[in-house]
This record gives structure tokens, C-alpha cells and sequence, in this order.
């Protein structure tokens, strides 16, 4: 997410400025921005990394883990509405701390900041694509997995509360000890 909101952000000033973009972005006191990039790929990176450490275990196990059962459609709506909330946010902190950036609501959605939605529309359509592919190839890492290995990640389901009872001692063959043996 925020790679995708990096790019909402930028796409927005591209959109609304042209060719003018970098120099508007510079000008609103958007040079901050720089320093963000080498984080957000580090972001990009453990993402990967974690992505990646989850196919090996499906293919090793057979066990793909759990996915979200939102339609592409929800999903879709939520990751807009996430990258919007995200741009609106960021915006607002750049009116009290950045020198040039127009103040108000004409530095939400003056200036092209209407932009931002159809952004945010694209870009989650990519995230979504992204999360589905990544869906469908952690299922076929878990298809790939070994007959032995599927095998082995089947668990046996015990009852979720088992109560034991002891038996009464005199229906047990071992009883207790016998009586004492009479001295005639």
C-alpha cells in the first residue's frame, strides 16, 4: 500500500500538471518525496521476501495458507477508498508542513487533486490484479507439493473439548488389592 499510494500521489501531479509535474511537486514543497522511495522499495522488498518464503512453504507442505474471501469487486472498493484516505491524509500533513503547498480544501482537491480518484481507482485495479496472482500462484505451489508432503500437512480433528471419566474401581479387573488372607 504504500508503494501504490507513492504512486496515487505522483500520478495525481502528472495528471494535472503534464510536463510541469516535477517542477509543480518541487515548487508545493513535495522534495521530501526523495527520501521516501529508497523506503518504500525496502517496503517492496520484505513484502517479496515474505511473499516468496510463503510459495516455498506451500510447496513444500501442500498447504497454500488462507485467502480472503472478499470478491474482486470489494476488494477493489476497499483498496480505492484505503489509497483515497491515504492521499487525503498525506495531503492534509503537507498543508501544515510543507512552504508553498496550498492550504484548505483547494490543496485536497485544487490544483487537479480531483485527480487523485481516478489515480486511486487504476492503481488499486493493479493492486487487486497483483493480490490475485499472487493467490493463484501460492495455489499452484501447493499443487506442486509432494503426494508425501500433502500427506504429511493432513491433521487429525479431535473433538474440541473431551471429557475422560474414570470408571468405578470394582469393574476394573484389578480391583484394588484383594482382601486379606485369613490365618487358619
Amino acid at each position: 500500500m504504500p508503494a501504490a499510494a507513492l504512486v496515487v500521489h505522483q500520478a495525481r501531479y502528472t495528471l494535472a500538471y503534464g510536463s510541469r509535474a516535477n517542477a509543480e511537486l518541487a515548487a508545493q514543497g513535495h522534495s521530501y518525496l526523495h527520501s521516501v522511495v529508497p523506503w518504500t522499495i525496502l517496503g517492496l522488498g520484505v513484502g517479496a521476501s515474505g511473499f516468496l518464503r510463503r510459495a516455498a512453504r506451500a510447496a513444500h507442505t501442500g498447504e497454500s495458507g488462507a485467502f480472503t474471501r472478499l470478491s474482486a469487486t470489494a476488494l477493489w472498493s476497499i483498496t480505492t477508498a484505503g489509497l483515497l484516505a491515504i492521499y487525503l491524509v498525506q495531503e492534509t500533513l503537507e498543508t501544515f508542513s510543507a512552504s508553498g503547498h496550498p492550504t484548505g480544501l483547494s490543496g485536497l482537491v485544487g490544483h487537479g487533486g480531483y485527480w487523485a480518484v481516478p489515480a486511486a481507482a487504476v492503481v488499486a485495479v493493479a493492486v487487486v490484479a497483483l493480490l490475485r496472482l499472487g493467490r493463484a500462484m501460492l495455489r499452484l505451489a501447493s499443487r506442486l507439493a509432494p503426494q508425501a508432503a500433502r500427506a504429511r500437512g493432513t491433521r487429525v480433528r479431535l473433538p474440541f473439548s473431551v471429557a475422560l471419566l474414570a470408571p468405578n474401581p470394582l469393574a476394573l479387573a484389578a480391583a484394588g488389592r484383594a482382601p486379606p488372607l485369613t490365618r487358619t
